[in-house]
């Protein structure tokens, strides 16, 4: 197993064991989705997005709060994806 499949199938696992079970839904089923797909930038962005807290990202998904610069393009996808207006 290369490296970049081994980092891959760890993330999948951090994405789908948060601390709170909203947030094991929207970043596990993004991980399902998309992960495999992802380039190194958009793999780095996603380790360091799981590295948050996770009332942080759900208040960033959820738009109660603004997210970081770094984060914005991601926390729009997945808050799109939540809403149901991307799959």
């Amino acid at each position: 197993m290369s490296d970049t499949a081994t980092r891959r199938k760890r993330l999948r696992i951090r994405a789908w064991r948060r601390g709170i079970k909203e947030m094991d839904l929207i970043l596990g089923g993004y991980a399902d989705d998309r992960l495999a797909g992802m380039d190194e930038t958009e793999i780095a962005t996603f380790e360091a997005a799981l590295d948050e807290n996770d009332h942080d990202l759900f208040a960033w998904v959820t738009g109660q709060d603004a997210p970081p610069p770094r984060f914005a393009p991601l926390m729009a996808e997945l808050s799109a994806r939540n809403s149901g207006r991307a799959r």
